[in-house]
């Protein structure tokens, strides 16, 4: 059976766990509070800024997802969490005489530092431009010269159940102009657990992968106005006709709304499988996990096709997934 290691296993990394539980795979997962975990994960009890190993420490590891969260941003926790405690995890794989198969380090877009608008994919300068951004790029470093095969997997903003910020800014009044044009990249939990795991399924066939993933949605708003005043028309709808249903149906759906500025030029695919040539859709892409995707390719660039999903080849290809750096972000 294979068995992999969730450090960090909080929101993200439960969902991720659980979707392994279902495809037949023993699931760890390492936090301070294991209590908390759901049934069918098991539980190791570790601090990931401490050095010492748990004694709950599993006999065998095939695969780590590294994807702890800080909670707040502070550049000496992130250098304890991210950099200090990945090397903490892999040193505790060294000394029990294990070799993984394979490593997930979940990073962030926060690492990019662009912000007149332009279009950034894989391929852009990832020059962090704040303190825990350098620490992030720190600790992305530590993964790929770790000397084990590994990805960094760099998630934009999480949205979904309990994550409500923005509706609470709209709540407290907020305004976004429309010019300079505001861009917010997102992605929902779900679909950054479905990206991890389908990103474990592929290094489970051997398939060659890219040293890092953008994790975004790919349908975006024109600006970050257009998800706000959306949001705003529903507000004002529920005070106007006093109806709590009403209110519980815009807080749902306003969970689901693609509000980032990502897209590619012509891919369809649902994620990212080889570098630029798939992307994230938050619609339909679990259907996509059973069938194979070829797409199509530019002329402009090259004759050949680019690889499907179910056999990667790490060739980049014309239609880069991509996510729009704000000039401010809210």
């Amino acid at each position: 059976m294979k068995q992999v290691v969730i450090a960090g296993c909080g929101d993200v990394g439960t969902a991720l766990g659980l979707k392994l539980l279902a495809q037949g795979w023993q699931v760890y997962g390492l936090r301070r509070d294991p209590a908390q975990l759901p049934e069918g994960i098991l539980p190791i009890a570790a601090d990931l800024t401490g050095a010492d190993k748990p004694a709950d420490w599993p006999a065998k590891v095939d695969y780590l997802v590294y994807c702890p969260a800080a909670g707040k941003r502070d550049p000496e926790l992130y250098q304890r969490l991210y950099v200090d405690g990945l090397e903490h995890v892999l040193g505790w794989i060294k000394d029990s005489g294990q070799r993984l198969s394979y490593l997930l380090q979940v990073s962030s877009t926060g690492v990019y530092a662009q912000t007149e608008g332009e279009w950034v994919t894989e391929n852009s300068r990832a020059l962090a431009d704040s303190p825990t951004g350098e620490k992030l790029l720190a600790a992305e470093d530590v993964a790929l010269r770790s000397g084990v095969p590994a990805s960094v997997v760099r998630l934009a903003g999480i949205y979904g159940p309990g994550r409500n910020r923005l509706i609470e800014q709209v709540r407290n009044g907020l305004h976004v102009p429309a010019e300079p044009p505001q861009y917010t990249n997102r992605i929902h939990r779900d679909d950054a657990a479905g990206l991890l795991a389908h990103l474990l399924g592929l290094a489970d066939r051997k398939a060659l992968l890219a040293p890092c993933y953008l994790g975004v949605d790919d349908d975006p708003a024109s600006c970050l106005r257009s998800p706000v005043g959306w949001l705003s028309s529903w507000a004002l709808a529920c005070r106007l006709m006093h109806r709590a249903q009403l209110a519980a149906a815009a807080s749902a759906a306003a969970t689901s709304w693609p509000v980032k500025r990502v897209g590619s030029q012509s891919t369809p695919a649902f994620a990212k499988a080889t570098p630029s040539c798939l992307r994230l859709e938050s619609q339909g892409w679990l259907a996509a996990l059973t069938r194979q995707i070829t797409l199509p390719t530019s002329s402009a660039t090259s004759s050949a096709p680019c690889p499907s999903i179910a056999t990667p080849t790490g060739r980049p290809c014309a239609s880069p997934l991509a996510l729009r750096k704000p000039s401010s972000t809210v």
